[in-house]
């Protein structure tokens, strides 16, 4: 079994932004969370309606708790927690596929510059393919490998178990990758950005 929470190496990371770039998906790189929390808030204006996905990696960085109790954004995750799921269902489906920004994080990215995102229910998926007019991932570098193949590997071995447990812990419930998203290449220009981080993040 691979070393899946290594962090990748400077000549890794460089060829990988050089390869997303080439995707229509810009990256950079920062050395710690703060960082990546600093440049996220950056990123998003105050005021914007934003929809933290599901994320360890969010979590871990503060963004998750920044963008949805400092006041300063329209929280759509807020709004989703005060409304009825028997009743407005479909309001709640549409609110969560179509946020203007769309922030979480993904399973693999490969040296080739492509994406790995696995879902149990898809409800992130359809934001990050398509319905968000801005997606931002933070990025662990432990998660850049090889190709597609070596990403369906981590997200098999490595990524499955980990939330398999952490859905246990929360909810007494298992995970599944039910739905698979891979992100081959972006066609709006300046539409998803990555920041990698130096640092051991999520599953």
């Amino acid at each position: 079994m691979s070393d899946w929470n290594k962090l990748a190496d400077d000549a890794t990371i460089k060829k990988t932004i050089e390869a997303l770039a080439k995707n229509n998906i810009t990256a950079e790189v920062v050395q710690t969370k703060e960082e990546a929390k600093e440049k996220v808030l950056s990123m998003v204006p105050k005021g914007a309606e934003v929809m933290t996905m599901a994320s360890v990696t969010l979590e871990q960085t503060g963004i998750t708790e920044a963008i949805n109790e400092s006041g300063n954004f329209d929280s759509v995750k807020k709004k989703l927690f005060s409304m009825d799921r028997q009743t407005q269902g479909r309001q709640m489906q549409k609110l969560g596929a179509a946020p203007e920004f769309a922030l979480g994080s993904v399973h693999a990215v490969t040296q080739d510059g492509k994406l790995l995102i696995a879902s149990n229910t898809g409800s992130q998926l359809g934001a990050y393919a398509y319905g968000s007019a801005h997606v931002i991932w933070v990025v662990g570098t432990q998660k850049i490998v090889k190709n597609v193949d070596e990403g369906m590997e981590r997200l098999h071995e490595y990524v499955v178990p980990k939330e398999d447990k952490h859905m246990q812990d929360l909810y007494g419930a298992h995970t599944n990758v039910s739905k698979l998203l891979i992100f081959n290449k972006e066609i709006a220009p300046n539409r998803v950005h990555i920041i990698l981080v130096k640092e051991q993040l999520g599953f």
